[in-house]
């Protein structure tokens, strides 16, 4: 009996294809972090928006981070704050303005932990420069199709 070997396929450049299946791929391992504690991935994105700002922002700012990153509808983002407003995750300062409460604090906290273990174990082993270089190429790439999306 003989057992033929799949001819070994090259690395794929980086295309679309490529590009989504690790966003996919890295995000499922995400969405299991986020499903323990009830959150959604608009969540998570809208808590390291507000942490990242020093943990108080203009609601109107959030909605519309929330929009351009997840190329979500401004009445989606709007919700997912209203909603994190009801789960006490965000409070109301001021007028205007919503903050991290300290629930949200700590949410935002496991969850960071979670990711960063999730990242630490993806990008072992990859050398620093193929990091970077990824990192510009994709910001590049993210850029151009925002301008394509802006000029729609």
């Amino acid at each position: 009996m003989s057992t033929t070997t799949p001819p070994v396929t090259p690395a794929p450049s980086v295309n679309g294809q490529v590009i989504g299946l690790a966003h996919y791929a890295s995000r499922a391992l995400l969405e299991a972090v986020l499903a323990r504690t009830g959150t959604s991935f608009n969540e998570s994105v809208a808590l390291r928006a507000v942490a990242d700002n020093g943990g108080t922002v203009e609601r109107a700012w959030l909605v519309a981070r929330l929009t351009g990153a997840l190329k979500i509808a401004e009445s989606a983002a709007s919700e997912t704050v209203d909603e994190m407003a009801e789960r006490k995750t965000l409070d109301t300062p001021a007028a205007g303005q919503v903050s991290l409460t300290d629930s949200g604090r700590e949410l935002f906290e496991g969850i960071r932990v979670g990711g960063n273990r999730i990242a630490a174990r993806l990008y072992a082993g990859i050398p620093a420069e193929d990091l970077a270089a990824a990192g510009r190429v994709l910001t590049l790439v993210t850029e151009r199709a925002n301008a394509e999306l802006a000029d729609a």
